[in-house]
This record gives structure tokens, sequence and C-alpha cells, in this order.
């Protein structure tokens, strides 16, 4: 199985990326599952309805909300009615929707993916390492499932890391979102799952990791706060990782690191 996994969409500009550059990495890597995390897309600020129901037409089979899923308050009625859309697994289980979601192939094939958040520089929330397990205890690779992915949406990348080993066996691919920057670190583990502590934003990068550059460098400058951030509007960047695994075993086969217009160095490598 051939899994997509797409970071951070922000404003218009990711979703324009994501518009632009998704139907050709989909033949590119000749996908199986486009998961998108999409906390970003709505002018910086979570998701919509509508902009949920575009990304489903592009052929988006999972979107992701990270900690700013419920920033548009009609995602609170939304999210009720599309299991496609996920808040994180660990958020107190009374909070509307599901942090996980089977997906179905049209050839019978699945994979379940989970979404969590971390607790470090975040909101409380609960423990994103016993959620996780627990859901991966109930749906072992090699069983009822062929992949398992995970969503790592977390601050401090120690924190992903300690994850992604944690879950190193458990599941097919741990992949970091978040802070909007990729790193380097595309791998695989010695338990056969998958890790990059962050794929990196679709967004502008001629930005303070997506939003304009004025307001956050006088923040920094003068520790003043004259006015809100804003999403930065130039050409946006596609950057995200596919991930093959084993139908048989679950665990990972590869993983590629790509990134695709914008201001960003291209990288499609082969599979």
């Amino acid at each position: 199985m051939r899994i997509l996994f797409i970071g951070d969409v922000m404003g218009r500009s990711g979703r324009e990326a994501l518009e632009a550059y998704l139907p050709g990495l989909r033949r590119r890597y000749d996908v199986d599952v486009v998961i998108v995390n999409a906390e970003n897309a709505a002018h910086g600020r979570g998701p919509t309805a509508k902009i949920c129901k575009e990304l489903f037409s592009l052929g988006v089979d999972c979107i992701t909300g990270g900690d700013h899923i419920w920033d548009q308050r009609e995602i609170l009625s939304y999210i009720h009615g599309e299991k496609r859309l996920l808040r994180p697994l660990n958020f107190p289980k009374d909070s509307p929707g599901q942090g996980s979601y089977h997906h179905r192939l049209a050839d019978g094939r699945t994979v379940l993916i989970v979404h969590v958040v971390g607790r470090y520089g975040m909101k409380p929330v609960d423990d994103p390492f016993a959620a996780a397990e627990a859901l991966s205890r109930a749906n072992p690779l090699g069983g009822a499932i062929h992949a398992l992915f995970v969503d790592a949406h977390m601050e401090m990348t120690s924190e992903k890391t300690a994850f992604g080993h944690f879950m190193d066996g458990k599941a097919s691919a741990v992949l970091g979102s978040h802070t909007h920057v990729p790193t380097a670190d595309a791998r695989i583990l010695p338990g056969g799952t998958a890790y990059q502590s962050d794929v990196g934003m679709t967004g502008d990068y001629d930005s303070v990791i997506g939003s304009k550059k004025e307001e956050p460098i006088q923040r920094f400058t003068r520790h003043m706060t004259l006015g809100h951030f804003v999403p930065a509007e130039g050409p946006g960047t596609l950057c995200g990782a596919v991930v093959e695994t084993d139908d048989r075993t679950g665990r990972a086969r590869a993983i590629v690191p790509v990134r695709e217009g914008g201001v960003l160095s291209e990288s499609l490598p082969a599979l």
C-alpha cells in the first residue's frame, strides 16, 4: 500500500498548492491513500465544512484537524456526520467526532488512520502514547488491518521522536505535523515503522511558518502584539511524504519526503 501524507495546509496558498500538485503526485507514486492535515486551511484557523468538501473532491481520503480543529464553530456539527474528518484521539472522550478512521480501499484492503496531539507546548490533553498504544493493541499489524498510520501533531521534536520509537513495530508509519518546517530525518525505524518528525507545511514559505512576516517579526523584536497573524499568499509549496507498506505484515518498506512548487527546492525522489 502507498500512503501520501500532506502536512499542514495553510490558508489559500496551501489549498491552491494542494489543488495544483496533488493529482500529479498521485500518478507519479501510484498512491492508494491520501491523508491531509488541514488545521490551518481556513485563513490559518482550522478547516471549514466547505473546505473539507473541497479537499475530499480533490481525492483526499482523510483529513486530520490538529489542535485548531475547533477554530471554526461550524465544525462542531459537521464532524458528527463526517467520519473522514478527525479530531485528535487523545482529546477528552466526550469531544465531538472521532480520533481514528478505518479507510477501506476498493480492493478490500484497509488502513487505520490515527490522529494524536502532543502534551508539551500545547493545551492539556490526555496521554497520546497510551491512547495510540491501546488502539494499536486492538488493531495489530498483520491482523485485520493492512496498515496503521499516525499523524503525530506535536510541538516538540523530542516528543515526536519518543512517540515514534514507542510506536515502532505497532504502526506502519508515524509522521509528524504542526511545526510547519520539513525535517531531514525520514527513515524506517528498527521495528519497521516509517518515521519523520515533520513533513512540513503546505503553503507559502516566503513567510514566518505560513504567516505574513511583519507581525511575527515585530513581536520578536519589539515584544508587542499589534495585529493578528495573517496567512502569506504567495506561491505555495506542497510538502509531504509517501510511505510504502507491506500488505502482509503492515510494516513499512520505504519512505520518501516530497516537495513541489513555491520557493523550496523540489524533491520528488523515486520510491
